[in-house]
């Protein structure tokens, strides 16, 4: 049993003690009035207990753990939000919806997140905090259109060989996974970079593409999040359109030695199995239960009888005060 007071446990006795005492005398004192003074003292018992906030220790839990790193890999640059998802819904959607998923379907793996456009940057190092995951995905908007310069499918090729290299070097007992999600359209003029280097670093993967070879508008982004969409981009006096390029991101999941997936809103993802099992750990959560609501349904019950007794006598007492008058003859 764990005790949680809910003031000093001095405050308590110090309140209790004299109450207590008063009644325990008072048992001893009224033979006659004995069962009322006794439940009068497991009041006060009851009072003191529930201050100190009675418990027990919580317990164990339950989780499911992959002994796996994933790497994400996001392209941000402005061609993600092209409006060729399902209905015409950016195609940041599915990547958000897909990424969902693959929480899902490896618990407890740690992921980071890399996301890409003119530079590439860690958003999020190897964690297990989906929460922290799931969030960072849904706050992430593509790069300030009026900042775009051009941008490359590969360019997040190094950074992504080094932070599997860095979680190899620290944890080599576990297994890697990288994921690539983007639509393959390469606007800088320098041939993409390869992501080669990372394929001995990974076992297992995928490049999931988004777009269509028919293209999607894109709208104007501009900085802050959220917001009134701005007005599509313009080419040549028309809405300038973002088409995918699935040979290109047949490339990059080559040199990863990955699977490419082109992705439509109607269907669902196929994630490939972990290449380390999942297991379940058990562990103490470290907290307590807390058990004070039993003491007060004793306490209740106590109360109720006090209460049920105290109109027994009150009743009683009128009674037995009111005057007798004979009949007139």
């Amino acid at each position: 049993m764990i005790a949680q007071p809910v003031i000093h446990p001095l405050l308590i006795a110090l309140i209790a003690l004299p109450l207590l005492a008063i009644a325990v005398m008072a048992l001893v004192r009224s033979p006659g009035r004995r069962a009322r003074w006794a439940l009068r003292v497991g009041i006060v018992l009851a009072c003191a207990l529930l201050l100190m906030r009675p418990g027990v220790p919580g317990g164990t839990t339950t989780t499911l753990a992959t002994e796996t790193d994933i790497v994400l890999v996001v392209d941000t640059t402005a061609s993600i939000v092209a409006e060729d998802w399902g209905d015409g819904a950016p195609r940041l959607d599915g990547v958000r919806e897909d990424i969902a998923g693959l929480v899902a379907a490896y618990p407890g793996a740690r992921v980071a997140l890399i996301t890409f456009d003119a530079t590439a940057e860690v958003r999020l190092p190897l964690t297990t905090d989906t929460t922290a995951l799931i969030s960072s995905v849904e706050v992430m908007r593509p790069e300030i259109t009026d900042r775009s310069q051009g941008s490359s499918i590969g360019i997040a090729a190094d950074l992504l060989e080094q932070t599997l290299a860095s979680a190899a070097e620290l944890s080599p007992e576990r297994t890697r996974m990288v994921f690539y999600f983007g639509d393959g359209e390469q606007t800088a003029s320098t041939s993409p970079e390869s992501f080669a280097g990372s394929a001995d670093l990974i076992e297992g993967g995928a490049v999931l593409g988004y777009g269509t070879a028919e293209g999607g508008p894109m709208r104007i982004t501009e900085g802050g999040v959220g917001g009134e969409p701005g007005d599509y981009i313009q080419y040549q006096g028309a809405p300038a359109l973002s088409v995918q390029d699935a040979a290109a991101l047949q490339q990059i999941a080559d040199e990863l030695g990955v699977e490419l997936q082109l992705r439509e809103a109607a269907t669902a993802p196929v994630f490939p199995p972990a290449p380390s099992t999942t297991s379940q750990q058990s562990g103490s959560t470290g907290e307590v239960d807390d058990r004070s609501w039993v003491v007060a349904i004793v306490l209740g019950v106590l109360l109720c009888i006090e209460l049920a007794a105290a109109m027994a006598t009150l009743v009683r007492t009128r009674r037995d005060a009111r005057p007798t008058t004979g009949r007139m003859r």
